[in-house]
């Protein structure tokens, strides 16, 4: 079931993407050469547990996982596209990393993502990640009363795409409120004019992921959670909470 917010309870769950913002900026901040990512899901730690929030993801154990997340982040490395484990990796000079949080904040919730290079940078993976964000940007601006979903995932696709990159297909965005996984399921793809209507009060995590090789295939990692992309190239992973309003979109997890 969809449900609408109300512009008070749109003003709370800001709020914990406000959170959501100040973690993954301090995360970034410290991804550094030699840094592990154990030490960045420590710092999203303090971050969250000093602005009395609690982890969306800690704990949290979809259908498809078979243990439940063990950290507050999802920290993925040049071919992992999402849901990356942070481990005793220490990251290396020209590393992508992909970072994702989401947090729960009196009832409510948040999620994004923000991926960044690491000391010297490949041109190839900055092209990449400019075009995942501007993939990100294409969808916010559809996110007003009357358009559809379709028109959201058709965007996406169609900046990806026209890159040659590979887009994650059995994942993407979805609606959250209460739950960080709410209905309804917004894919990377779509064809325009086509299903659930947007209204006033829909707040959607729009999370474009796109690979390197221009492959749509992944595989799953022996821990079962962390996706690669089946042909080992780089990915991307960005995402913003995002609320559909009368007055155009309105980003909940905008620093």
């Amino acid at each position: 079931m969809v449900e609408l917010k109300t512009p008070t309870e749109l003003d709370a769950m800001a709020e914990a993407g406000r959170i959501v913002a100040d973690a993954l900026a301090a995360v970034s901040e410290h991804a550094r050469a030699g840094v592990s990512l154990l030490e960045l899901d420590e710092i999203a730690r303090t971050v969250i547990g000093e602005s009395g929030a609690t982890s969306a993801f800690l704990g949290y154990k979809p259908a498809f996982a078979p243990t439940p997340f063990p950290a507050v982040i999802c920290t993925s490395v040049n071919d992992a596209i999402v849901h990356g484990i942070p481990g005793r990796y220490r990251l290396r000079d020209g590393d992508l990393l992909s970072v994702d949080c989401g947090v729960h904040l009196d009832g409510w919730a948040g999620d994004a993502a923000v991926s960044l290079t690491v000391g010297r940078a490949r041109p190839a993976d900055l092209a990449l990640i400019d075009t995942t964000r501007a993939a990100l940007e294409a969808a916010i601006a559809l996110c007003v009363p009357g358009n559809r979903l379709g028109d959201l995932g058709h965007a996406i696709s169609g900046v990806g795409r026209a890159a040659g990159y590979g887009i994650l297909q059995d994942f993407g965005g979805h609606g959250i409120g209460r739950a960080m996984h709410e209905d309804p399921h917004l894919p990377n793809h779509g064809r325009p004019g086509r299903g659930l209507t947007l209204r006033p009060g829909l707040v959607l995590a729009i999370e474009p992921m796109f690979t390197a090789g221009g492959g749509d295939a992944y595989r799953t990692a022996a821990d079962g959670w962390t996706l690669h992309s089946a042909d080992g190239s780089r990915a991307a992973h960005v995402e913003h909470t995002v609320a559909v309003t009368d007055d155009g979109p309105r980003v909940l997890t905008r620093r």
